[in-house]
């Protein structure tokens, strides 16, 4: 006997992605040196949040949230990755030449810079944390 379920509504976009990294004061640093960005939510140690735009960017300790909550905390099941992770920002083909200027200015060195066989320009980063970083034009994914 099956299970008769009602359509789920598709997810209208991601509200937040997460990285991982050890040293948050670096990361507070590079996020706030490269990008511009000021926290959003600081605990020292478990994690700095930003607002991007109409979305969430959370980088936490992967050490700290590997531990359960404590009695009355948020419920928050324990979480984390180990290694790198990777997250592309959408911009502009003239967007990512400044980009691209701002990042060699600051000392940031690109371990990518090319054009799609499909169309559509990326260059790739990494914050102190090794993840991999990248802008891209929409169009790598066929999107507008």
């Amino acid at each position: 006997m099956g299970i008769d379920l009602k359509p789920a509504p598709r997810p209208s976009g991601v509200l937040e992605t997460v990285l991982y990294a050890p040293d948050l004061g670096a990361i507070q640093d590079f996020y706030g040196r490269v990008f511009g960005l000021e926290p959003f939510a600081v605990a020292e140690g478990r994690h700095v949040f930003y607002r991007y735009g109409p979305q969430m960017l959370l980088i936490f300790n992967p050490e700290a949230t590997r531990i359960p909550p404590p009695a009355g905390a948020l419920p928050v099941p324990p979480h984390g990755a180990v290694g790198e992770g990777h997250v592309c920002f959408r911009a502009s083909a003239d967007d990512i030449a400044v980009w691209r200027e701002r990042l060699e200015a600051l000392g940031v060195p690109i371990e990518a810079d090319f054009e799609w066989p499909r169309g559509g320009r990326s260059i790739y980063f990494r914050d102190p944390a090794g993840n991999c970083l990248e802008f891209a034009e929409p169009r790598i994914w066929g999107m507008v």
